[in-house]
């Protein structure tokens, strides 16, 4: 294994909260994090994804995190010692690790390095949610599952119909939203105040475009401003340099 002393440590979670949790996805595999982010939004889990551990560690270090799901078999520095270097920083955040080996003694190192859980792939949806269900009670944590799921997301005079995919604006009339568009604005709307780097909404472009890319989150986020009347004096879709877009408008759920 290769040892992990450059990596950045990550400060340890706050308390306990209530509300919809947030899983880190880390898996260099750009369709197994869409694949699981998929799962994890249906169910209503806040996420964000990290493509390498050297992500993952900056993640922890500036944002609060309720559990990892953590690829094992990754190029440059392995899941086994990114687990390794969470517990020897004291970082109690739950870890399940993910591997295309099920085998016992791959499960027991794992488990000896500080994962809380080990599922090997393939598996199911499921089985999957079971496990994160599990592990976010043991550590006291509300699923989203049980709370209420809300019908609508509304911010200033606009209102997101969550059942039916639709963006309502002041004057009650429809907003004609992409699909694409669609998703990166509730990609926005799910985590207001907070700075979504460009590699979390390209996964959602990749639900909806073949060839999706940096420029074509730049795109989308263009037009959404555009659909949402933004000028210079309201700048509610904010670019944030070298990283990503964050949402600046407070969001109500109902």
């Amino acid at each position: 294994m290769q040892q992990t002393s450059n990596i950045p440590g990550a400060a340890a979670p706050a308390l306990p909260r209530a509300g919809p949790a947030t899983i880190l996805i880390v898996d260099d595999d750009a369709g197994m994090r869409a694949a699981l982010l998929k799962v994890l939004r249906k169910n209503g889990f806040h996420y964000l994804v990290a493509a390498d551990g050297y992500e993952m560690m900056t993640i922890l270090a500036g944002q609060r995190v309720d559990l990892v799901l953590l690829d094992v078999m990754m190029p440059g520095i392995s899941g086994f010692d990114l687990c390794r270097t969470l517990r020897q920083e004291q970082n109690p955040v739950p870890v399940i690790m993910i591997s295309a080996r099920g085998d016992e003694s791959d499960k027991a190192t794992g488990l000896e390095l500080g994962a809380d859980d080990y599922i090997a792939k393939p598996f199911g949806d499921r089985e999957l949610l079971a496990r994160v269900r599990a592990l976010l009670r043991r550590g006291h944590m509300a699923p989203a599952q049980s709370a209420r799921r809300p019908r609508a997301l509304c911010f200033g005079d606009w209102t997101v119909d969550l059942p039916q995919r639709q963006l309502f604006a002041p004057s009650g009339a429809r907003v004609e939203l992409s699909g694409a568009e669609y998703d990166l604005l509730i990609a926005l709307l799910e985590h207001p105040q907070r700075v979504i780097d460009r590699e979390s909404l390209l996964e959602m472009s990749r639900s909806r475009l073949g060839n999706a890319s940096d420029r074509t989150v730049d795109v989308l986020v263009c037009r959404l401003r555009r659909k949402l009347g933004q000028d210079e004096r309201r700048e509610i879709i904010r670019t944030v340099r070298g990283v990503g877009y964050i949402f600046t408008g407070d969001v109500e759920t109902r």
